[in-house]
Parts: C-alpha cells; sequence; structure tokens
C-alpha cells in the first residue's frame, strides 16, 4: 500500500515554506547578495522543483502492508529500511489534522511502541479514510480479530460502517464542558513566553532602547523593568489560554473493549487509542488555584513515547481540567483503587526544607546586591527585596511536608508530592520495573531516603516516577522490600491467570472440534481423528503459552 498520491505536492510546498523562510533569514542578515522579487521568485520555483522530485522519489519507495503479525514499512530514497512492527508493541495509534490537511483531505498517523523515545512509525500522509481503517485494523489485529475491512473489496463505506459500530461501542468516560475549557484556558500559563521576550531583549537591545531611557534615575529604570515583566507574565498567561482552548477543544475520552479513546483539538484535530495493558500509570495534578477551585488534571501514561517528546503536545490522554470529584471517579473507572491514605514524611524533615528556602534566598540576595554593586547601584535600588519572601519560609516548608507522602493498596502504589504543581501517582505493582532506594549526602544528615517505583511510563524516562521522598530511612528500606514482594506477588498471580486462561481457550477449542466431528460423523461424512487425542499435548501447550508471554514480557 502507499501513501496519498495529493501528498507529493502537500510536502513539497511544506519543504519549500521551510526553504524560503531560511533564504528570508539569510538575506535578512545581509550576505552580500542582492535578493529582489526576480531573485525570490527563483528562489522559490527552484525550491519547489527540487522538493517535488525527492517527494516523488519518496512516494515511489514508500511501502506499507498489514500482515497477520506485523505491521510492515519499507522506506527511504538514498537508505532503504525496513521496518516491521508488531502489533503487540503498539501502544498508541495516533491521527492527527491541522486546519489545511482538513481542506485536502490528508490525515497524519503516528504509531507508538513500548519503549520509544519517539514515534516508532509515521505515515505523511494518507486520506482520513485510510487513516481510519488503519487505525480501526491494527485495533482489531492487537485483538487477534481478521480486521473486515482489510478483506478484498473494502469500501469507504464498509470503513464508515466498522467505524459507526466501534463509536456505537464506546462508553463516554469524560467531554469537556465550555465551561471547563474556559476554566482551562483562564488557569494555564505558557513559560516559553517569558523566555522569548528575554531572548528578543537580548538580542534587540539597539532596537529596544530607545523605549527604556536608561540615563534616568535608576528608580525609574527599576519601575520600568518591573512593569516590562509584570507585561510579560500577563502575555504569557494569555498565549497559555488561547493554547489550552485551541489544544483542548471538543476534548472526549471514550472507552470500548480493552482500550481508551481521546479526540481534541480545533486548529489541528488529534484522535487515537491507548490498550489498558499498555497504561503503566495514572496521575492527577493540581495546583493551589485548581485546588481552591476543587479542579485537577488527569493523565494517563504508557510505555510509549515521552509526552514531552510528541511535538511539544503532551500526553494525548490527558484530561485537562475537570472537577476534582469527577476526576476521581474517571481514575477509578481506568484502575480500580480505594481512597488512599498518605504517610508522610517524618516532621523533622521540614527544618531541612526551611534550610533550604533560607539559603536559595540568601544567594538570590546576595547575587543581586553583587551585580547592583558592579554597576554602582547598590544606593539606588533595593537590592534587599529577595530577603523578605524569608518571613513565608517556614509556611512554605511545612506546606512542601504537608503535601508529600505514599500509600501501599491493595494493588497499587500512589504517592504525591508537590505544592505549587502537585502530583498524584497511581502505579499497579505488576507495572512496577525496578525499585530503587536513594539517599543523597544531605539526606544522610537527615536520616532520610527516597525511594522511587519505576515503571516503562513516559514520564519516568524524564525522571519523574512515583517516588516516596524523604522518608525515614527505616521505613524506605521496609518499603523498598515490600514493593519488590508484591511485584514478584503480582507477577506470579498474573501468570497463574494467563496459565488458566490459555487452558480454558484449549478446552474450548477441543469442545468445539468434537462438536464439528459429531455433526460430521452423523451426515455420513469422513472425519479427521488426527486432533481428537491430544489430551496429553494440552500441558505442554499451556507451558509453551506462558513461556511465550513471559519472554514476551
Amino acid at each position: 500500500m502507499k501513501l496519498a498520491l495529493k501528498a507529493v505536492p502537500y510536502r513539497a510546498l511544506q519543504k519549500t515554506t521551510t526553504l524560503l523562510i531560511s533564504a528570508v533569514f539569510i538575506a535578512s542578515i545581509g550576505v552580500g547578495v542582492p535578493v529582489g522579487p526576480p531573485q525570490f521568485l527563483a528562489v522559490a520555483v527552484g525550491s519547489f522543483l527540487l522538493s517535488l522530485g525527492y517527494e516523488v522519489a519518496y512516494y515511489r519507495r514508500f511501502e506499507y502492508e498489514l500482515t497477520d503479525d506485523t505491521l510492515d514499512i519499507r522506506s527511504g530514497v538514498f537508505n532503504r529500511r525496513e521496518r516491521e512492527i508488531p502489533y503487540g508493541r503498539v501502544q498508541n495509534v495516533d491521527i492527527s489534522r491541522n486546519i489545511f490537511q482538513r481542506l485536502v483531505g490528508l490525515s497524519k498517523l503516528d504509531i507508538e511502541t513500548a519503549g520509544g523515545g519517539s514515534t516508532e512509525a509515521s505515515l505523511k500522509y494518507v486520506t482520513a479514510f485510510e487513516a481510519n481503517r488503519l487505525q480501526l485494523d491494527i485495533r482489531r489485529y492487537k485483538r487477534g480479530e481478521s480486521p473486515e475491512s482489510h478483506a478484498e473489496g473494502a469500501t469507504v463505506a464498509d470503513t464508515d460502517l466498522d467505524r459507526d459500530r466501534a463509536v456505537d461501542d464506546e462508553e463516554l468516560l469524560f467531554e469537556i464542558a465550555p465551561s471547563e475549557l474556559a476554566l482551562a484556558g483562564i488557569l494555564s500559563f505558557d513559560p516559553r513566553v517569558p523566555g522569548a521576550l528575554i531572548a528578543l531583549f537580548t538580542g534587540s537591545v539597539p532596537f529596544i532602547s530607545p523605549i527604556i531611557p536608561f540615563d534616568a534615575p535608576p528608580l525609574i529604570v527599576f519601575g520600568l523593568l518591573a512593569v516590562l515583566f509584570a507585561a510579560g507574565l500577563v502575555l504569557a498567561w494569555i498565549v497559555g489560554a488561547i493554547s489550552a482552548i485551541v489544544n483542548y477543544w471538543g476534548f472526549r475520552l471514550t472507552r470500548s473493549e480493552g482500550e481508551l479513546r481521546y479526540e481534541r483539538g480545533l486548529l489541528q484535530r488529534y484522535s487515537g487509542t491507548i490498550p489498558f495493558d499498555k497504561i503503566q500509570a495514572i496521575t492527577i495534578t493540581d495546583n493551589p488555584l485548581k485546588r481552591r477551585a476543587g479542579y485537577a488534571t488527569l493523565v494517563v501514561e504508557t510505555a510509549g513515547y515521552a509526552p514531552g517528546q510528541t511535538d511539544g503536545r503532551g500526553s494525548e490522554a490527558a484530561v485537562p481540567i475537570g472537577s476534582r470529584d469527577r476526576v476521581d471517579r474517571l481514575a477509578d473507572e481506568i484502575s480500580s483503587i480505594e481512597k488512599p491514605t498518605f504517610n508522610r514524611p517524618p516532621k523533622r524533615i521540614r527544618r531541612r526544607y526551611l534550610v533550604r528556602y533560607l539559603l536559595a534566598i540568601a544567594g538570590m540576595t546576595g547575587l543581586l546586591y553583587a551585580g547592583l554593586t558592579v554597576f554602582d547601584l547598590a544606593d539606588a535600588m533595593p537590592w534587599y527585596l529577595p530577603a523578605v519572601a524569608a518571613l513565608g519560609t517556614p509556611l512554605a516548608a511545612h506546606y512542601k511536608w504537608l503535601h508529600r507522602g505514599y500509600w501501599l493498596g491493595e494493588d497499587h502504589l500512589v504517592t504525591r508530592n508537590g505544592f505549587w504543581s502537585r502530583e498524584t501517582k497511581q502505579v499497579a505493582y505488576y507495572r512496577i520495573q525496578t525499585v530503587i532506594e536513594t539517599r543523597t549526602i544531605f539526606q544522610r544528615r537527615w536520616s532520610v531516603a527516597t525511594v522511587i517505583a519505576d515503571t516503562a511510563g513516559s514520564l519516568s524516562i524524564l525522571g519523574t516516577g512515583a517516588a516516596a521522598v524523604d522518608i525515614d530511612h527505616q521505613d524506605a528500606t521496609r518499603l523498598r522490600e515490600t514493593l519488590t514482594e508484591r511485584l514478584r506477588t503480582a507477577l506470579a498471580e498474573r501468570r497463574r491467570d494467563r496459565q488458566r486462561s490459555t487452558a480454558f481457550e484449549w478446552v474450548d477449542t477441543k469442545d468445539e472440534e468434537r462438536s464439528d466431528s459429531t455433526g460430521a460423523s452423523g451426515n455420513g461424512q469422513d472425519v479427521d481423528q488426527s486432533h481428537t487425542n491430544r489430551s496429553d499435548d494440552s500441558p505442554s501447550d499451556v507451558d509453551r503459552s506462558d513461556d511465550d508471554s513471559s519472554s514476551r514480557k
């Protein structure tokens, strides 16, 4: 199977646009080459022809095929590459369409696999019909079914009917309300904006310097800089609000047989699936404003790509905002768990947090004083302002301690950390990969340690796994041993469940074969009895199935 033919000119236009932007940037910094409309037109036409030629070759060399066990992809213009992706390793199948792609009827399909730090396979671009067909077929192959739409003679109407049936079978878990979408925008903040403004300011001093009278008294300059800083924060809030509304417009999360399905986006529409057996952890996040209003955010982590590595989109199955009760019910729908009662770190650790905050404030105050002294402004500006924050450090240390803890449930470990951005993580014992107990040189002075339950989840790759932080070192040792033991027990139970499931499937198959044999002999037909007496082989079949499952795990 091939990509969509109309993707060739679309991809060529994309590359041409990128080349033209680079050409304009190079011309703007001055390279000694006159650039006018004729030269610009020549560069545009030449770039498009080169891009079009490459895209034609790329289209001819790109092929994909759905087999019974794998998705096979063959691609490459200069370097030939062949990949076979087993369906069992597929974590997420995502479809994205921006506003231009929707106008021309194209879609991008991304396939994420377990342990991948980036997209394993990306089809740029196929038709919307083909993207939906591939998504449905991969879902069916993962469940061991034979996709009807893959059969010969399948039509657009057939795939639409299959998709409608799948939608009818879905249970709506969450749909964002207009008020919740507006609240998500209000509570959003884009930290990239202040950084961009600082970069613009430092790189554009000749243009901005007339705005700020640096020869004015220091207090006036300080006041203007404070106003600019506040304006940057407001701009970051506005950009964050618009981004949140655009990204999570029309968000829906549904549940079908064995998987979650999400849809979201205004300008760029995203849709995808996450199998339940690939979910590694569930994270509920909030901040003081959300807690005050009774709202929270929910994130579903898988063993695929890291959320920060998907074009900045974040985790696809993240519920942007919802009432805390609603989010808790949704988390319980996905992973049944009782209400946790957290064990907090020892109270003495609050003194450690207090010392850390005081040292940080002292360092900032000293740096500000040194910088103002260099420019002979120490007497004109209030360099001691950061020291005022020391008055709030006891309260900050207390709340940091208050919002930390861990809890051991019957089937899950739950951890909680953070005040300004509090994260509550739920991890099933059988999902734990490793249990790590760490003690820094400063923790040893306070006789505390940190226990990390690492999973194959994407956020764990970034170093933010489930962690019981700053607990007593003896409690940490007991927690590590308990988690290790419960991990072994959970894996043994799942192995026995797989054995029983395989045995039941084998018995059902034998019953069907006997029924077929009886019906055939009753009609006077010859019956092949080669599989009639295979009861002696059943244990080995079960063991072999279990060994295969264990090896895959």
